[in-house]
């Protein structure tokens, strides 16, 4: 009968279990595809003590209970090693007969995941709280409420695909779960809107007249050419 293996602390070692010459441990295993993985820790309980200068980490033998348990539903053990960027642009390449504007936005979406960090994480390591901390930064570095929510609204949706290729387990709720308020702009003070030409009147509208867009004081006389205006050429002004 051979002799059990054995770690550094005299633990025995279970299958698919070994240690590696500098104190790190492996585990082995065949993944739903038949290919061969391996995953690694510093530690082999939960309990153990991390090595000094070592980043923390889930221990081996809590990486062996996720990997089993996505071996029994199925899920694919590898396919959540794909980063954020991408994953979404495995999606937006999916996402055929779009209008120009679409287009437009997928790929802003895109130029912000390939200059973020956010977007060089794997999918599976993905949480709430780094979400939610992602898209509050990019508020931060001003970032608009819109843009925002059309990048949520492209990630979401890629995420919910990774769920339904088996890639990863149920994480819709990583970016749908999130609200953030607009950040409300500064009033403009009634000088420094004169100053750009506006009417401060609660009446204001925008006329145009000779081919040009002119403030009015909202009354039936233009305030700059001075003729009369009709009702099809008044806007409201937005100011």
């Amino acid at each position: 009968m051979s002799e059990k293996r054995r770690d550094n602390k005299n633990r025995v070692l279970r299958n698919g279990e070994s240690q590696r010459s500098d104190g790190r441990y492996a585990y082995k295993y065949i993944d739903t595809d038949g290919k061969q993985q391996f995953v690694y820790s510093w530690k082999l309980e939960k309990t153990d003590r991390l090595p000094k200068g070592k980043r923390d980490d889930l221990s081996l033998r809590e990486k062996e209970k996720q990997i089993q348990k996505d071996l029994e539903d199925m899920i694919s053990t590898s396919g959540g090693d794909i980063t954020v960027l991408a994953l979404v642009e495995k999606y937006t390449s999916q996402r055929k007969g779009m209008r120009h504007s679409t287009k437009a936005g997928y790929k802003t979406v895109l130029n912000v995941l390939a200059k973020d960090d956010f977007g060089r994480r794997q999918i599976r390591d993905v949480r709430l709280s780094d979400a939610k901390e992602w898209l509050i930064r990019l508020q931060e570095n001003g970032k608009g409420y819109s843009s925002i929510q059309t990048i949520r609204g492209v990630v979401r949706p890629a995420f919910q695909m990774a769920v339904d290729d088996d890639l990863i387990r149920r994480k819709s709720w990583i970016v749908s779960g999130i609200s953030l308020k607009p950040v409300k702009s500064r009033k403009r003070s009634r000088l420094s809107v004169m100053r750009r030409g506006g009417c401060t009147m609660a009446s204001c509208s925008w006329t145009r007249m000779e081919g040009r867009w002119l403030p009015c004081i909202g009354k039936s006389i233009c305030s700059i050419s001075g003729r009369s205006t009709t009702r099809s050429t008044k806007y409201r002004c937005r100011m």
